[in-house]
């Protein structure tokens, strides 16, 4: 049986709630029976696996391996995933390179099956590295099934301040940001851009994106995401805008039922 995680409140009340017992609530969470289970099961057998082919027909290990890099609802797509592991990263013109989705490019480094010889897999800590990825992932759904701004605003403390630290150029990193489901949900909100955004060309986002990072954060550069106070307030800007969206969609609702409600009450008198 898994721990459900507790968040009582929405936005960011609920996200400061959330950071005051994070550490507990992920000590119960990953002593849960079945995250213990799939994880000693992990332990035992990853060593042994040495292709692709091996990892993708043991079921048990391949939800280990997908669920430490947010690829859950992958998990019939064994085909497509052996062939990612299979061609690896190091040659440019791999799948995982040429997916805008640099998950895949993550998974197919972790393993090496297409890199080295002898896999990562193979390495006496490997599984030490996979399943602190795993516990961390798993957690962020668990409490996304409560509160799914939540489960966002977790995977960006994770994935924002890696990528502002690299080295690479600021549109590199604002292609990964709209590339990232998790990342560009986030930046649109707290950014106040529009959800059609997405069906702009990828650099008439970037400008956009880029163009509001600076009048909102001071910056066009991801970068500036490094700075704890900026993330902290990047946050806290999507959850409130987020929240002010439900409550306004909520109150719009209310509305226009009261408005039906009276038209209806209407209606009935004129036939009375």
């Amino acid at each position: 049986m898994s721990y459900q995680p507790i968040v009582p409140f929405t936005g960011f009340a609920g996200w400061s709630f959330l950071n005051r017992t994070m550490e507990k609530q992920q000590t119960a969470f990953s002593a849960s029976s079945d995250i213990q289970g799939n994880e000693d099961y992990f332990r035992e057998k990853i060593g042994s696996i040495t292709t692709a082919q091996e990892l993708v027909d043991d079921r048990r290990l391949l939800t280990v391996a997908l669920g430490a890099f947010g690829l859950d609802d992958d998990i019939d797509n064994k085909f497509f995933i052996r062939k990612v592991l299979d061609e690896g990263s190091l040659d440019a013109d791999s799948l995982a390179n040429k997916l805008s989705d640099k998950t895949y490019l993550a998974l197919t480094q972790a393993f090496g099956f297409g890199d080295y010889t002898i896999p990562r897999s193979t390495l006496s800590d490997f599984p030490d590295e996979i399943l602190a990825q795993y516990e961390t992932r798993q957690f962020e759904i668990a409490v996304g099934n409560s509160d799914n701004d939540m489960r966002l605003a977790l995977a960006l403390q994770r994935d924002l301040p890696e990528l502002a630290a690299k080295t690479n150029s600021e549109t590199t990193k604002w292609y990964t940001i709209i590339g990232s489901s998790t990342m560009s949900s986030v930046f649109q909100t707290a950014l106040g851009l529009p959800s059609s955004v997405g069906s702009l060309d990828v650099d008439a986002q970037v400008r956009m994106y880029s163009a509001k990072s600076k009048q909102l954060y001071g910056s066009t550069d991801p970068a500036q995401f490094s700075n704890t106070d900026k993330l902290e307030k990047l946050t806290r800007d999507f959850l409130l805008r987020s929240q002010l969206s439900t409550t306004s969609s909520i109150s719009s609702g209310d509305a226009a039922l009261t408005l039906l409600q009276n038209t209806s009450s209407g209606s009935l008198s004129l036939l009375l």
